[in-house]
């Protein structure tokens, strides 16, 4: 299976005053077309970073990063704007939507972005495949936060992207309707989208097929999961990252 993103010797430094702050060290990773990819890890493991690059939101210090085959890390921003558009898919915590414009505005945007034809007809399409097909004229003051969260992905896949990045997607629902949100990424992984998702929540991280934690900016521990009794063990033997101090384990594969 083709490697949808593909990292060698991955590093990020930030100055900070008279330090260097080592973000992400030398980081050799790849995760394949069609994963579906927990990361996790503690504040300033460097989860978030990691992130953030493979978004194209940031360059990397140092290293190379492929995305679909195409080397990103030294792209200037024009290029990597046209990167973003073509390949990835943005959800966030905070759902990020304009408050005053409809439902099936805000998922035309990145559509209106890219010059897009048949844009009323793709945007309807995507909201009705995340179940919101007669909310569409709503504004989000109108929507619940799940409803939100789901015009958010609706706008994210309404490119056809072929990776989706969500950051703490359900931080801010409920465990109900966190549940709800997550049958949806299944739904979209089953249907042949890469999902790759930042949780520091370990119930959110059992419905992934693949659960990265982060640690020091290293990979601490990257496991398969066969299913979600599996994922439970697993978490439950995985080091608790307020307990270790310093050293960083070999990776578990």
């Amino acid at each position: 299976m083709a490697h949808i993103i593909e990292v060698h010797k991955l590093c990020k430094d930030y100055v900070m005053g008279d330090q260097v702050v080592h973000a992400l060290r030398a980081l050799d990773l790849t995760i394949d077309e069609g994963e579906f990819v927990a990361i996790m890890g503690p504040s300033g493991s460097g989860k978030s970073t990691f992130m953030n690059l493979l978004g194209c939101l940031d360059r990397p210090s140092s290293g190379e990063y492929l995305l679909n085959g195409e080397a990103v890390a030294r792209m200037g921003d024009n290029e990597l704007a046209d990167v973003r558009n073509r390949y990835l898919g943005f959800i966030f915590q905070n759902f990020n939507l304009l408050p005053r414009t409809s439902a099936i505005k805000n998922v035309e945007l990145p559509l209106m972005y890219a010059n897009a034809k048949n844009r009323i007809e793709r945007s309807k399409a995507a909201l009705q495949k995340v179940g919101l097909g007669q909310r569409m004229d709503h504004k989000p003051s109108e929507l619940s936060g799940g409803q939100q969260q789901r015009v958010a992905i609706a706008r994210a896949i309404v490119n056809d992207p072929v990776l989706l990045l969500a950051d703490e997607p359900t931080g801010n629902l409920d465990s109900h309707t966190s549940e709800e949100i997550m049958a949806l990424f299944q739904d979209l992984n089953q249907q042949g989208k890469t999902v790759v998702i930042v949780t520091h929540e370990e119930d959110i991280a059992l419905h992934c097929k693949r659960i990265i934690r982060f640690r020091d900016g290293r990979v601490q521990v990257d496991e398969k999961v066969q299913n979600q009794v599996n994922a439970r063990e697993m978490l439950d033997k995985m080091p608790d990252p307020d307990a270790v101090a310093g050293a960083v384990p070999p990776v578990a594969r």
